[in-house]
């Protein structure tokens, strides 16, 4: 096989979810794409990787030092909504259903990964508690060990605040069957339970 071939493979396969055979399908793509385009694309992910930035108050990407969703005055400024990573943002977004502000960890606590609290901007957020008058903070972070860790850790770290700190609802999925769930799955269904009207 071609040395060149061999090379973007072994580049395009270090990417997430990308296999061996994804990585040369996506190669083979490539090649029989006209060179313009081939440019176009390399062009559009140096660029962002070169410039794209930090929000200096969610720590979301953005193109400039403040992101759209901090910039934007229809946000309700009174609640943060504090997630894991960029994509947890793009998935709450995509319901339309949210229209506060954001924190970004950037991760949760994880020794094992190398992850502290001091990685996860708490700080950032405190200030921007301060500075928005948050009244809500709701932590949606995801339903395992380190995220639990880091939600308490958060709500410890914000009681000196006064402000109302929740979290997401989480129980029982809609056809699950309760023998599958895990304990920690119904213990949340349970003390997050909902009336019936």
């Amino acid at each position: 096989m071609s040395k060149l071939l061999n090379r973007v493979v072994d580049e395009l396969g270090k990417l997430p979810s990308i296999g061996d055979r994804s990585a040369l399908r996506l190669a083979l793509h490539i090649l029989s794409q006209q060179p313009s385009d081939v440019e176009r694309l390399t062009e559009a992910i140096s660029s962002f990787r070169r410039d794209v930035r930090y929000c200096k108050y969610c720590n979301n990407i953005s193109d400039s030092d403040i992101c759209p969703i901090c910039t934007d005055n229809s946000r309700d400024r009174e609640i943060i909504c504090v997630v894991e990573n960029i994509k947890d943002v793009i998935s709450i977004e995509s319901t339309g259903q949210y229209r506060g502000l954001y924190h970004v960890l950037g991760g949760v606590i994880s020794p094992l990964r190398g992850i502290s609290p001091s990685s996860l901007k708490i700080d950032l957020l405190q200030e921007n508690i301060i500075r928005n008058s948050t009244k809500e903070v709701i932590l949606a972070l995801n339903t395992s060990v380190e995220g639990e860790t880091t939600i308490f850790f958060i709500n410890r770290k914000l009681t000196h605040l006064n402000i109302k700190v929740s979290n997401l609802a989480r129980g029982i999925g809609f056809e699950d069957n309760l023998e599958q769930a895990d304990e920690l799955t119904l213990s949340h269904a349970i003390n997050f339970r909902t009336i019936i009207k």
